[in-house]
């Protein structure tokens, strides 16, 4: 059941769209390899394409910075946050979202920027420049000061520094660093920046979702890592099933490496079922990578990775006839909506309406449909067709580095509590900017109840006489 709420229904010529009160989620689908048989139920499908998965653990290393504003002077904390990775692994990151607050022991995921509000930023390349070549990517303190023409740097001070010249390109911030030092290193990185170009996935699987027909192999879905290679593994219940992961000589594959392709190689006398494959790997994460929250917590982006666990999963449908199709989702910030990727490798054609309208996907071809989306918005929709087939997508569109809804407000605050991660509450001291702590979660579930700006969308395929 998605809602408590009362539905709205609207019927058209070719199927149904309920609309239904929306439910704010946050958090991650855990990360697994599952199988299954008959009739698929509506699992959230994730929204990213793979890599690490993290909590964030604070700021670690910090010095204070100013931001100059209409409304006043407001004097902040800035620098290295630190994540614990799910599985093994530690990240150090800035932030790149200076008007949201951080929310405490927040999951993130790693994100490709056209996930974020990098997306759409002309100078988001010269934001990783500064990562490459400043603290802590460059350790050695005396010749970055000697670069900078500082007469010293603590850590604290390339940390804040850093973070400044980040917030200038992230944000557009008109901000300086407290201390003289980190001030003159900020400066030399905002002038010195270039843009390069947005860094690969640690581990990212392509397609995310294959489909087709028993006593086939479908895929081939190819590995994208970093690593010196990842592990396989088979379907939970591949014992009851028969489903196999196979490279494309039939051969059972238990490890790949990047460029390598795997298929799901289903029994010819296999009912309509799906499978979700999880591969895994242990490598550094590259600098630049965007990490994201679900929660609306501060975007951030990575500056430092130890050998971490990093993993990505693909789906595969199948059916003996009919439409069958295979869905995935990913944001898209710079046209402001949701991507949403339909293959069909049935023999009939996919038809589903998205936003009053309707689009239909002939057999052996795939098409890309954008959902748009204010900012904010919480959506959570499932697209069915045929054969007990159902794809669930849930999350806030996240965007803009100051949401039109809030008003957050950066406090004056003195150093980091330890026991949380810097939502910014009166009566704590915290160093992190943004409003309450509770202001995005007030804010996601105000908009989620008002009427149907922010909908649950279940969307029918409209089936002929006769069929399931």
């Amino acid at each position: 059941m998605l809602s408590a709420f009362p539905a709205l229904s609207l019927r058209g010529r070719r199927g149904a769209v309920r609309l239904v009160a929306a439910t704010w989620t946050c958090g991650l689908v855990a990360a697994g390899v599952l199988a299954g048989a008959g009739p698929a139920v509506a699992d959230e499908t994730p929204q990213t394409q793979g890599g690490a998965t993290a909590t964030i653990g604070g700021l670690k290393t910090y010095g204070e910075a100013v931001i100059h504003a209409d409304t006043g002077d407001q004097q902040v904390s800035a620098g290295l946050f630190e994540m614990s990775v799910d599985g093994g692994g530690t990240l150090q990151t800035y932030c790149v979202d200076l008007q949201n607050p951080t929310q405490r022991d927040a999951k993130y995921h790693e994100t490709a920027w056209s996930g974020t509000s990098l997306g759409a930023n002309k100078s988001a390349g010269k934001i990783r420049w500064i990562l490459q070549h400043s603290y802590p990517q460059v350790n050695d303190l005396a010749a970055l000061s000697a670069k900078a023409g500082t007469k010293g740097l603590t850590e604290q001070d390339a940390a804040a520094g850093t973070q400044v010249a980040i917030w200038r390109y992230s944000d557009g911030a008109d901000v300086d660093a407290v201390d003289p030092q980190a001030e003159k290193l900020a400066d030399y990185l905002e002038k010195s920046a270039r843009n390069v170009a947005e860094p690969q996935a640690s581990l990212t699987l392509d397609p995310p979702a294959v489909s087709g027909h028993p006593g086939e192999r479908l895929g081939p879905v190819t590995v994208h890592t970093n690593a010196s290679g990842v592990t396989v593994t088979p379907p939970a219940d591949a014992a009851t099933t028969g489903v196999r992961i196979v490279d494309k000589d039939g051969k059972v594959v238990t490890s790949a490496a990047d460029g390598s392709q795997v298929f799901f190689d289903v029994p010819e006398d296999a009912t309509a079922g799906s499978a979700d494959l999880t591969v895994q790997a242990s490598t550094t994460v590259p600098v630049g990578r965007a990490f994201t929250s679900e929660s609306r917590s501060q975007t951030q982006i990575l500056a430092g990775s130890s050998e971490s666990t990093v993993s990505a999963a693909a789906s595969a449908d199948w059916a003996e006839s009919g439409a069958v199709p295979a869905l995935s989702a990913q944001k898209n910030c710079a046209d402001g909506g949701l991507d949403i990727t339909a293959a069909n490798q049935g023999d009939e054609t996919f038809t589903f309406e998205l936003m009053g309208v309707e689009h239909g996907i002939d057999a052996g071809k795939s098409a890309t449909v954008t959902i748009p989306l204010q900012e904010d918005q919480v959506y959570d929709f499932t697209i069915t067709a045929p054969n007990g087939y159902a794809k669930r997508f849930a999350g806030v569109l996240d965007c803009r580095t100051q949401s039109d809804a809030g008003g957050a407000v950066t406090q004056t605050l003195s150093e980091p509590s330890p026991a949380t991660v810097g939502g910014t509450t009166v009566d704590t001291n915290l160093a992190e900017t943004g409003g309450s702590g509770i202001t995005p979660m007030i804010t996601v579930l105000a908009l989620g109840l008002v009427g149907i700006g922010a909908t649950t969308l279940v969307l029918l395929r409209d089936r002929k006489p006769g069929q399931g």
